[in-house]
Formats: structure tokens, C-alpha cells, sequence
């Protein structure tokens, strides 16, 4: 899997679902991920297949937080994984050929304990992509993980052998730190979700995309 630049997590946006999936569709972002801890598990389901639908055919992959179940019914492009969640090892033997799986990790421990376990000769394919993070505080997570830092980031990217999304706390104003420790791919979540109108989300993640071009060595 190449470098996707933007990947924005998706978690109860002000605009609603759909609405917010068409304006990232339109605009080509690279990745988008559905992360709902409080919906009810059918109308998750049913949400994920309506996304999945409107980003079909599109340049824009849909990822599904956590559950491989609902990956695989909903049809959509992947599932991110977090440490309490199925294996991905599991999730690759579980998964449809041509799924994608993202694996997080929240500290320097976790990110080569992966890599290590990616590294070793094995007949499972490896995950398609990492993230690392927060970069920087956030308030995502109702018990947030400490911070790592880009220098943290920096060492990561220097080892990954699969694409690695910075993620955590990231906003415009602290984007060039993020993108000089060699990152490509950039997740975000509150700086898209607040956009009270199609046209505010559309000229963020356009300005957004810009500067990540301007700022990637």
C-alpha cells in the first residue's frame, strides 16, 4: 500500500455521517474511518453499508474502527484495529482477499513489537498501514494515551516497513512539526468534524491537502 496523505477519522461529525462522506468523496480524501462507540450495533451496520455505497468506485477507502464483523458485512475497504481488538493476524485470516487492515499503536514499545512481529518471515500477510500517536495531547479518547511526541514519530517512520499515519492532536498550526519528522500521512479527527457546512468541510480539507504538499519533503 503507497502513502495516502490525509485519513480522517470520522466520530460523530456536525454535518452526520453521509452528508460528511459525500464531501470526502468529492474532494478525494485518501481514507476515511467510521468511529462510533455509542451507536446501537444494527444502525452501525446499516450506517457502514450506506458509506460503503457512497464511497464505492470512488478514490476515497472506507475503514471501519475496531469490528470485523462489521467490515465484512457492511463490505467496506478495511478495518483499523486498536490493541484491545481482534488480532490482525486473526482479522487477515477472517477478512475477505483485497480487505485492508490498519493497526494502531500508542507508544515506541507497541509500534516495534509490531514491526518486529512484521519483520519476521511469515506466511500472513503483514497490515497495510500503522498509526502512531497522539503526536500531541488530545482529548479523542475519553482516557487519552500519552503523548509520544515527533521525535517519537520520527524514530517510527525511520523503521516502518508499511505506511504510518501520524495521528493524535494534529491541527494546521502544528502540521509542518509533524510533516518535518518525514510524515506522509496524516490522521485527523476534530478539526474536520467541527465544519458546520459542506462548504466549510470541502475548503478545510482542500487548504488541509495544499499544505500537506507544501510541507512533505
Amino acid at each position: 500500500m503507497h502513502n495516502f496523505g490525509l485519513y480522517i477519522v470520522m466520530t460523530a461529525p456536525e454535518l452526520g455521517y453521509r452528508a460528511f462522506t459525500e464531501i470526502c468523496v468529492q474532494e478525494e480524501v485518501g481514507i476515511i474511518q467510521l468511529r462510533d462507540k455509542t451507536m446501537p450495533n444494527l444502525d452501525l451496520i446499516a450506517l457502514a453499508r450506506e458509506l460503503t455505497e457512497i464511497t464505492k468506485n470512488s478514490q476515497t477507502l472506507f475503514i471501519i474502527n475496531d469490528r470485523v464483523d462489521q467490515c465484512i458485512v457492511a463490505d467496506a475497504d478495511g478495518v483499523h484495529l486498536g490493541p484491545d481488538d481482534t488480532p490482525w493476524q486473526q482479522a487477515r485470516a477472517l477478512l475477505p482477499e483485497g480487505k485492508l487492515i490498519g493497526v494502531s499503536t500508542h507508544s515506541i514499545e507497541a509500534a516495534e513489537a509490531l514491526i518486529s512481529t512484521i519483520k519476521n518471515p511469515q506466511s500472513i500477510k503483514a497490515p497495510d498501514y500503522m498509526s502512531f500517536g497522539p503526536i500531541f495531547p488530545t482529548v479523542a479518547k475519553k482516557i487519552p494515551d500519552p503523548p509520544v511526541g515527533s521525535e517519537q514519530l520520527r524514530y517510527v517512520l525511520s523503521i516502518a516497513p508499511i505506511p504510518v499515519v501520524a495521528i493524535g492532536g494534529i491541527f494546521p498550526h502544528n502540521l509542518q512539526q509533524v510533516c518535518h519528522a518525514g510524515a506522509k500521512n496524516i490522521g485527523m479527527i476534530r478539526h474536520f468534524g467541527d465544519s458546520s457546512s459542506p462548504a466549510e468541510l470541502s475548503a478545510k480539507i482542500r487548504e488541509f491537502k495544499q499544505a500537506l504538499k507544501e510541507q512533505t519533503p
